[in-house]
């Protein structure tokens, strides 16, 4: 493979060869903490929108923007290199339901914004932050009928994601992104547009951004939604040449380590990201899950003890005490030895 010139987290590649990174936590569980209410989604630019906006998170960066910006630097305390952009529905096909698909880029260049600026506010020479511009499913499948009586129909087609991507993709680019992170992948159509948009993009602009491709497996059968098994998902991704691939949500950690071990046999020549959710959902639970940063830090800590890992974090339900016990855990443990991702590094040194 030729090597990739990175122009934006070019030491990327160094640091997943001496540590293992950490990734943030859930960014909708530590929203539900602060309780807010339809009027701090509306703000007074929605105040009069027709449709009820409460849920819509990804709006927050416009109408609460202290509120992302001070979850970021939470993680950012807690540990975490990487942190994700506010922007898991902020598509047009997303924003759609709450009928402010033309919103799509503003949304996400002001997420990208928060996120790059909470990471230069903790970056140090030895430990920089990097904001990992976070490209979510979509709440449509370009594989999957709608209707059980008619298995042909579609809700969505190719182009119609493709173009909502590039969209997103070119206002997290302008925001200021460091790298992308096609996420929580149950249909790998809906990945795949993705995939092929941000190529465009980088295409077009010249830049060359880090991708980090991470699938959901979302039951005990050990494929994801679409059908597909981890290896067969790899086999499908890999052309966009990733600097990671993982998986994350759905499964807790404990229920995600056969199909993480799967992946990484089936990736041997790519860095491996997990960043599971906090168990089971547990409604009497103050974060709405199982488990406790020890346990889900000593369950991540286990996959980098296997040697497992070259990033880990949480999803849903983890909180900054989580990814302050992950990065507690993985830093007694090395990365994943790659030696082709090695060689690629030192090739692109030369």
């Amino acid at each position: 493979m030729k090597p990739i010139a990175y122009t934006r987290a070019a030491q990327l590649p160094h640091l997943m060869q001496q540590r293992i990174l950490v990734l943030d936590g859930a960014m909708g569980t530590m929203i539900q903490r602060y309780k807010l209410t339809e009027a701090d989604f509306r703000g007074t630019r929605f105040a009069d929108h027709g449709k009820d906006l409460k849920g819509n998170n990804d709006l927050l960066q416009l109408t609460r923007p202290d509120v992302i910006r001070e979850i970021h630097e939470q993680y950012l305390a807690a540990g975490a290199d990487l942190i994700e952009t506010n922007t898991f529905g902020a598509t047009s096909v997303a924003q759609e339901d709450y009928d402010l698909a033309g919103l799509a880029y503003e949304l996400n260049v002001e997420a990208a914004k928060l996120a790059r600026a909470a990471c230069d506010k903790y970056s140090t020479p030895d430990k920089p932050r990097f904001a990992a511009g976070a490209l979510g499913p979509t709440p449509r499948t370009a594989s999957i009928s709608p209707d059980v009586n008619d298995p042909g129909a579609r809700n969505v087609d190719f182009e119609t994601l493709r173009a909502a991507y590039y969209e997103q993709a070119q206002g997290l680019l302008d925001g200021g992104c460091d790298l992308f992170l096609v996420e929580t992948i149950f249909d790998t159509l809906n990945a795949k547009a993705a995939l092929f948009a941000l190529d465009e993009l980088m295409e077009a602009t010249g830049e060359r951004l880090p991708v980090i491709i991470s699938g959901t497996v979302t039951d005990a059968s050990g494929r994801i939604l679409s059908g597909q098994t981890v290896t067969a998902f790899w086999h499908s991704v890999r052309h966009a040449h990733p600097i990671a691939v993982g998986l994350n949500c759905a499964l807790g950690a404990s229920l995600m380590r056969p199909y993480l071990e799967e992946l990484s046999t089936a990736a041997a020549d790519t860095p491996i990201s997990c960043y599971p959710n906090a168990g089971l959902p547990n409604p009497m639970s103050d974060t709405g899950f199982d488990e406790t940063p020890e346990i889900t830090g000593r369950l991540v800590g286990e996959f980098a003890a296997r040697g497992l890992l070259n990033i880990a974090g949480g999803c849903c339900g983890t909180t900054p005490a989580h990814v302050a016990e992950i990065a507690k855990q993985v830093s007694a443990y090395q990365p994943r030895p790659n030696a082709l991702f090695t060689r690629w590094v030192e090739t692109a040194d030369a």
